[in-house]
C-alpha cells in the first residue's frame, strides 16, 4: 500500500484547496521543491503532484515548479493537471515524471488515453474525480454525464496503470476517505485504484490496511500531512509493519 503525499501547485506555490474550490486555497509552502525534499526525507516513496492552474487552463501552468521538484528528489512522482495531448505526455515522461494522470481527457478524448497507455505501458493513470456520483472535469469546474464506474470501465482493456479516484466533497476537509465508494469502484474494475480525498488521520491509514482494502494500490494524503494531523513516521511505520513479509 503506497501512501502518496500530495503537492498541489497554484501560482508556483504548494497549496491545499477545499472541495476543489480555487478561492479556498491555503498556502503551505512557497517552495514546492523544498516540500518534495521534506516528504522524501520523511520516507515517502512516491509523490502525487497536481498542476491546479493547469487543470483549469487546459495547459501546463506550473511547469517550472514541477521541474524544480524533479530536480530536487529522486523518488518517482505522478503528475496531473493540464496535460491534454500526446506531446505533453511525452514531454513530461521525458523530463522524469514516472506516471502521467489524465483526467479531463479521459472523458473528452478516450482515444488519447488508449494511445498513451499503449505507447507508454505502466506510465499512464486516469484521474476520476466524482461529485454526487458524477465525474467532474476541467479542474472540477464542469460535470460529465459519466459515473466513476462507467468511465473506469472504458479503459479496462487499455493498459491503464491505475485509477486515481477522488471524492470531491471530501477533498481538503479532513472528513475521512470515502472507503465505501472507493471499494465499490475497485470491485467494478481490474485496474488498481488509488483513494483520494479526505484522508484525515492515522485511523484512515489503519482502515486502508484492512483486508478488504488490499485490492487498492494506495491513497493520497494532503492537508492532514501539512497541518500535522497525520504523523508521517507513524503512518509509514504502520504501513511497513502491515506489509512486511510474514
Amino acid at each position: 500500500m503506497i501512501l502518496f503525499p500530495a503537492i498541489d501547485l497554484k501560482q508556483g506555490q504548494c497549496v491545499r484547496l477545499q472541495q476543489g474550490d480555487m478561492t479556498k486555497a491555503t498556502i503551505f509552502n512557497e517552495n514546492p521543491a523544498a516540500q518534495a525534499q521534506a516528504f522524501a526525507c520523511q520516507g515517502f516513496e512516491y509523490l502525487h503532484v497536481v498542476d491546479l492552474d493547469g487543470a483549469f487552463a487546459g495547459r501546463p501552468v506550473n511547469a517550472p515548479a514541477v521541474e524544480a521538484i524533479l530536480a530536487a528528489v529522486e523518488i518517482p512522482l505522478q503528475l496531473g493537471g493540464g496535460i491534454r495531448d500526446i506531446d505533453g505526455i511525452e514531454a513530461w515522461l521525458g523530463k522524469g515524471v514516472a506516471r502521467v494522470i489524465l483526467g479531463t481527457q479521459a472523458v473528452r478524448d478516450p482515444a488519447l488515453v488508449r494511445r498513451a497507455a499503449r505507447l507508454y505501458p505502466g506510465r499512464i493513470a486516469v484521474g476520476i474525480d466524482a461529485r454526487d456520483g458524477a465525474v467532474a472535469v476541467e479542474g472540477w469546474a464542469k460535470t460529465s454525464p459519466f459515473t466513476a464506474a462507467e468511465l473506469g470501465k472504458r479503459f479496462e482493456d487499455a493498459g491503464v496503470a491505475a485509477i486515481v479516484y477522488t471524492d470531491i466533497f471530501r477533498d481538503g476537509v479532513l472528513k475521512g476517505l470515502n472507503i465505501e465508494a472507493t471499494l465499490a469502484l475497485a470491485d467494478e474494475l481490474t485496474i488498481p485504484v488509488i483513494a483520494s480525498g479526505g484522508l484525515a488521520s492515522l485511523a484512515d491509514v489503519e482502515r486502508l490496511l484492512m483486508l478488504d482494502c488490499a485490492k487498492l494500490e494506495g491513497a493520497i494524503a494532503g492537508r492532514a500531512l501539512y497541518d500535522g494531523r497525520l504523523d508521517p513516521a507513524k503512518a509509514l511505520a504502520l504501513i511497513r509493519l502491515a506489509t512486511a513479509p510474514a
